[in-house]
């Protein structure tokens, strides 16, 4: 057995810390009163045969300050904000849509948009089956739709907020947004410093499996500074739902720093202080807009999206040969840089009419071009100070794509209770790599879906859907990157293929205590070419590297339970929420041969529980969340992922008028730690000669936060609560 060595050149990597540690909002806080353009109504939640609408008096008992408050108080909805970072633009879809459509924006996620939206333009919201808005959304069972005010004015809102981490360090941040309407125009403009600091410590503890004894042990100290300050932009021209114009902008720097503190201690060696840097740049910029006008009896709309990003990362790890204190000097090593380009251009057309034959169409098509440009490279640090260059499989890469979809999408009501929708997508891709790693590929897919959403009687709402998804290739996963803090190289796969799966649903909910929500989700997704981590051998070094890869048959079973019960007749103003999800994955391991589940995000169980009352001007409450532990089944370890013990938030909010408030926020206040287990086999699980059982520790402890919000314009004009349902 020999003790772990950064000089273990064939096994060097880069990612830190945290990753099992709960990222839960701090108490998902609201703000102040709710203005808007109607008067509060009797009846504040409609349920009819459509979608159930909440108007603006029924969140003014929350206090809301933007439509991301009121998005996070509607009874037993949850935000599915999307993913940026997929290719193409249907497959990035959240659950969110504004007056019923989709912005034109796609860098910029649900969250910002909808935190840039002041809360007195919203006039109510809607939540309905995906069917009612497009076939983007048409396999959701909750969409939420929000609906703004035409009403012409100004409106704004500005937060500023300290956190006091476990240091005492106190770390600012702050953004402000203005909504402009003159007419049928609309003018949003934001900005903010997205300025996010944490500091953590903890301890590596590095045995030997087979006798027990300790190898290494590290004392560690980090620093995470993730400041990503943005502009952003919006222009709207809407004289009707099929005479519109959209412009949208979005410029972010971007940057990411690490600073971390090392003291290693080897079993017979003297106690040294490495360090480790991380300095990455990620500017982004994105453009789009979208054109809608009347054509056949409906709508045509069309789409434009380009959308640029950068990398200009630099690791680097220091070895020294003792202790700073006694001036030590370093002897050893490794550096990283990554220089990359990836751009996105997309276009999209499409054609949309509500009656045609009793049928609702939706007939379209969309163009994407991809390209990623990308150098890698890896030096030793000698102990003379110079460098040797490590020679990375498929370290220089450019890869370029061109994707064409084409969709069609079919509906229709056979009475107010029951909705049939029927969908066909063809997706035609060609995929070239080239550099390091050559490869020219064509890619057919026929993705069909079906969804019924049906309504039985007695307040119940049920939904089932199948439809067939082709997975979006990351193109990061066809180049080399080494990550330091973790001692490993992930090596590109210019073979990789997109996944297949056939994903089946079942949702039930009913209404519960007035308002309240009880909602069932079951799913079963059947995939094929399951990607995972793969085995793969580098000719021109001899040497095997783990990385991305193509598995066979994979199954995924979920249960996800909803509660959300308004609790007023046992305390006035209190309600809690419950979600809880029991899920199962099914792979076969490819060195093992035995059954295991998924890498990466997959516990088995997780669960979190939230409570809070809303008394006149102040509001307060908590969260608690846990999960099972989740592991990523390399082939040279086992990196399992895991909480300390449940993970919980605090918050109390004070509102002095309709214009402020301020909150208090706990976050980690149960002093929870993230854990990691990285069961590590040299030179792999395949071919095991040596062992190295690594037990890491990060905890960020406890971390106060005080936050104000000011609104101005038209939200100086309270709705009044409506009453207890």
């Amino acid at each position: 057995m020999r003790a772990f060595s950064l000089s273990t050149v064939g096994t060097v990597a880069l990612a830190v810390g945290n990753a099992a540690l709960a990222q839960t909002a701090p108490g998902e806080q609201p703000s102040a009163a709710v203005a808007g353009d109607q008067p509060a109504t009797d009846v504040p939640v409609a349920r009819t045969s459509g979608p159930t609408s909440y108007d603006a008096a029924f969140f003014a008992q929350y206090a809301p300050r933007t439509a991301l408050d009121i998005a996070r108080r509607v009874p037993g909805f949850s935000l599915d904000l999307g993913d940026q970072d997929v290719r193409g633009f249907a497959a990035a879809a959240g659950n969110v849509v504004f007056n019923g459509a989709r912005p034109s924006s796609k860098s910029e996620s649900l969250e910002a948009t909808l935190q840039r939206i002041p809360a007195s333009r919203v006039t109510s919201v809607q939540v309905g089956p995906g069917s009612l808005y497009g076939a983007d959304y048409a396999s959701r069972s909750q969409v939420l739709n929000i609906l703004l005010s035409a009403e012409g004015g100004l409106d704004g809102n500005a937060t500023g907020s300290l956190r006091r981490l476990y240091t005492g360090k106190v770390v600012p941040d702050g953004s402000a947004s203005v909504l402009i309407r003159r007419g049928a125009a609309t003018v949003n403009l934001s900005g903010g410093f997205n300025n996010v600091v944490n500091l953590e410590e903890g301890t590596d503890t590095l045995t030997d499996p087979g006798t027990g004894d300790l190898l290494e042990f590290r004392r560690k100290f980090n620093s995470y500074s993730d400041f990503d300050p943005y502009l952003a932009g919006s222009w709207g021209l809407e004289r009707a739902p099929d005479q519109s114009m959209h412009f949208n902008a979005r410029w972010s720097p971007g940057q990411f720093d690490l600073t971390q503190r090392n003291r290693v201690s080897v079993t017979g060696e003297p106690d040294r202080d490495d360090s480790l840097l991380q300095d990455y740049d990620r500017p982004t910029f994105e453009i789009g807009g979208d054109v809608t006008r009347p054509l056949a009896g409906g709508a045509i709309k069309l789409l434009g999206l380009a959308t640029r990003r950068k990398r200009d990362n630099f690791d680097a790890q220091v070895v020294r040969n003792g202790l700073l204190e006694d001036e030590a000097t370093q002897v050893g090593g490794f550096e990283q840089t990554q220089l990359a380009q990836l751009n996105e251009t997309i276009g999209r057309l499409s054609w949309t009419r509500q009656s045609l034959w009793g049928l609702s169409w939706e007939v379209g098509g969309e163009a994407v071009l991809n390209t990623l440009d990308n150098s890698t490279e890896l030096l030793v640090v000698n102990p003379d100070g110079s460098r040797t260059e490590i020679d990375l499989p498929v370290a220089k890469v450019n890869v370029k794509e061109k994707r064409g979809e084409a969709f069609i999408n079919v509906g229709r009501s056979f009475n107010p209770n029951l909705r049939v929708d029927a969908g066909m997508r063809y997706e035609l891709s060609r995929l070239k790599v080239s550099g390091d790693a050559q490869a020219n590929r064509k890619l057919a897919f026929y993705k069909p879906s079906l969804t019924v959403d049906w309504k039985p009687g007695g307040g119940w709402h049920t939904q089932f859907s199948v439809k067939r998804t082709v997975a979006q290739l990351d193109f990061y996963d066809f180049v080399t990157v080494a990550e330091l803090s973790t001692d490993r190289i992930n090596a590109g796969n210019e073979n990789l293929q997109p996944q297949r799966a056939w994903e089946f649903r079942l949702t039930g909910d009913r209404p519960i205590l007035g308002d309240g929500l009880v909602k069932l989700d079951l799913g079963y997704d059947h995939i094929s070419k399951l990607q995972d981590r793969v085995l793969i051998f580098d000719a021109e070094s001899e040497r095997f590297f783990d990385a991305p890869g193509n598995l066979g048959t994979g199954k995924h079973m979920f249960a996800t339970l909803t509660v959300d019960a308004p609790l007023s007749a046992l305390w006035p103003g209190f309600r809690a929420k419950f979600d809880g999800t029991l899920r199962r994955t099914r792979v076969e391991d490819p060195i093992s041969g035995e059954q295991r589940n998924f890498s990466d995000y997959f516990p088995d169980w997780e669960w979190r529980f939230d409570v809070r009352r809303d008394a006149g001007p102040w509001s307060y409450g908590f969260a608690v969340s846990d999960r099972d532990r989740f592991t990523f089944f390399r082939t040279d370890e086992f990196d399992i992922n895991y909480n300390g013990r449940p993970y919980g938030t605090a918050f109390v909010e004070y509102r002095p008028d309709a214009r402020t408030s301020i909150t208090l926020d706990l976050d980690n206040a149960l002093g929870t730690s993230g854990n990691r287990r990285r069961l590590r086999y040299f030179p792999n699980r395949a071919l095991v000669e040596d062992e190295i059982d690594e037990l890491r520790e990060r905890n960020r402890h406890r971390n106060f936060g005080l936050t104000i919000k000011r609104t101005f314009g038209s939200a100086a004009k309270p709705v009044a609560p409506a009453a207890s349902q």
